[in-house]
């Protein structure tokens, strides 16, 4: 071969997709060619060339076997392709894996059997050398590191909780309750961390006999008065016992997930007021603080009872002390944001009972949260609905009376006439922003009486009627947002399986959230300040003919609003439907 050919030469086309059954990965030359060259600078020239259109097309790695290069490669490549896998060698890969983990790793009756005798073994053993050795710890220090380990294997049954009833059979978990009132801490911390695991949502929704029995048998041990004792004695500086913490906490998060009577049980048991006492130590913001807001939202958010204990443990002023760290500074990371959100929806949990309300008057709650309006922080989104909270019904009477007097009406009508543009981490949306709003001035008008009443009606007429204005466009705003969902349900296709009742309440609801819930207390507000000023009766039909707007829309509206008080106190209930409508008349 002459030099002009040598030049010419192209090498073979690589194929795209190499097989490991192929002889050779590195594309060998054919023999006479390699024996025409006059050196190897042109061979490893060409190889170069090779190995770089192969990187295009397909996959390679650096081969650590010398021997693992092909035979017949007559240049002893350093480089061998990585085949790409078809979906039937993926599927046989997977089964091997799945059958190797059942295989070895899964516990069966016997296993656990066997497991459970060992921990007994160990941990008499260790209760043993804890008496006979009292006072030096190296002595029994080798059968408290094999109870600790034992422990750890015992993980192994919170993947199979089918075996959990064998589990509570054999008095494992007896033992292992037991366990948390160790003297060594460590153990304790291990044994939490089992329950955690044992006690894990999706691991018990794969059997259901498994997760009754696993949950009567906590019950009969009282589990979170267990829980709390253990609590009370761990260090959270110590990393460990920190974790621990978290752990048991998760644990609580778990069973009432599972089972709702734990949300009482474990308030009664003392969780409550230990969570209390985390949240009112002065430590810095940690996940753990974090963690005790969103159990403490779980403990009050649906039962009464605990609301009631909560009061009871000055839980009010607790609440109040963590928010007032916000009233001039914003959270310091997304972490202290949502802990500081979790307060605030503690603390309107806790006002829906009557004697919360009370506790929070008297703590200056009011004072706090008009502060917080005008600071303009982030916290300014949470005050507001705690105030919404605080004013509602009927026993929102003397917070709706002391608000006026603490000269709180400055606050909230700048706030009635123009939502803020930029509410900060959007923690309150527009809507939800002039819901809580016009819902404030709603409950102070129905709930102030004398001089208190007098001043917010006087609010309406001052500066031209211009919150008569604000209050008619707010009104047509959300009366256009209702007719919207009300075309969109008469588009719906009817659903078969739910009667015309169900049906009914459904579309409530719906347009409730779509934003009737906010036209109701504006038409409220309407209704009000008509019915005792003369020249606002004028505005607003003034304001209604100029925008071709109805009357009769809002007495329907209020009239249908009267009609679905809900379930409160009767009399009260009866009491306001009948005002209501005497409004609608007057109107």
């Amino acid at each position: 071969m002459d030099i002009g050919e040598l030049l010419a030469f192209k090498p073979e086309q690589t194929p795209k997709r190499p097989h490991e059954d192929d002889d050779d990965f590195a594309l060998p030359e054919p023999a006479s060619d390699i024996g025409k060259r006059g050196g190897g600078i042109d061979e490893k020239s060409k190889r170069m060339r090779r190995i770089a259109d192969a990187k295009e097309t397909a996959n390679y790695r650096k081969s650590h076997d010398s021997n693992a290069t092909g035979a017949g490669s007559a240049n002893g490549s350093a480089f061998e392709f990585d085949p790409e896998l078809t979906e039937e060698e993926r599927l046989n890969i997977l089964k091997y894996v799945e059958s190797e983990e059942a295989e070895g790793d899964v516990l069966d009756e016997q296993g656990l059997k066997k497991l459970i005798l060992v921990f007994e073994k160990r941990n008499l053993k260790n209760q043993e050398m804890r008496i006979k050795f009292s006072d030096n710890p190296e002595k029994f220090m080798d059968s408290e590191l094999d109870l600790h380990t034992v422990i750890q294997e015992l993980k192994a049954v919170a993947t199979v909780p089918d075996l959990y009833p064998l589990l509570v059979e054999l008095h494992g978990l007896h033992s292992l309750l037991e366990l948390l009132a160790h003297q060594n801490t460590d153990i304790a911390v291990a044994v939490v961390d089992l329950l955690q695991e044992v006690t894990d949502v999706d691991i018990l929704g794969e059997s259901n006999e498994g997760a009754e029995s696993l949950i009567d048998a906590l019950r009969k041990e009282q589990i979170c008065a267990l829980l709390v004792q253990n609590l009370e004695r761990l260090n959270e500086q110590v990393k460990e016992e920190a974790d621990g913490v978290h752990n048991t906490l998760a644990i609580v998060e778990n069973l009432t997930e599972i089972d709702g009577e734990f949300v009482r049980e474990a308030a009664i048991q003392g969780l409550l007021a230990w969570i209390l006492k985390r949240l009112k130590g002065k430590s810095p913001f940690d996940p753990n603080k974090l963690y005790c807001s969103e159990i403490l939202s779980i403990l009050i958010q649906t039962e009464n009872d605990n609301r009631l204990l909560l009061g009871t443990l000055d839980g009010v002023d607790v609440l109040l002390q963590q928010l007032a760290v916000y009233k001039r500074h914003d959270p310091a990371s997304n972490e202290e944001q949502e802990y500081m959100s979790n307060l605030f929806n503690c603390m309107c949990s806790a006002l829906m009972a009557r004697e919360n309300r009370d506790r929070f008057l008297n703590g200056e709650g009011l004072q706090l949260m008009n502060l917080m309006l005008r600071e303009k922080k982030m916290s300014r989104n949470g005050s507001l609905k705690v105030l919404d909270h605080a004013m509602a019904g009927q026993d929102g009477r003397e917070n709706c009376n002391k608000f006026v007097e603490i000269l709180g009406l400055r606050t909230i009508f700048p706030l009635f006439m123009k939502t803020p543009n930029r509410n900060k981490q959007r923690l309150l949306s527009v809507d939800e922003h002039e819901e809580h709003v016009c819902s404030v001035i709603a409950s102070m008008l129905r709930n102030c009486k004398g001089t208190q009443r007098q001043r917010m009606l006087t609010k309406f007429t001052e500066n031209d009627h211009e919150k008569v204005d604000r209050l008619l466009e707010l009104h047509l705003k959300y009366l256009a947002k209702v007719e919207a969902i009300d075309r969109e349900i008469d588009q719906q296709p009817k659903d078969a399986g739910i009667d015309e009742d169900e049906e009914a309440e459904n579309n409530y609801i719906k347009r409730l959230t779509g934003g009737l819930f906010t036209l109701q207390r504006i038409d409220y507000i309407l209704l009000e300040v008509s019915a005792t000023t003369e020249t606002v009766k004028q505005r607003v039909l003034q304001i209604l003919n100029l925008r071709s707007a109805s009357m009769k829309t809002i007495r329907s509206i209020m009239r249908e609003y009267a009609g679905n008080l809900g379930d409160g106190d009767t009399d009260w209930r009866e009491q306001e439907q009948t005002h209501i409508l005497s409004l609608v008349d007057r109107f």
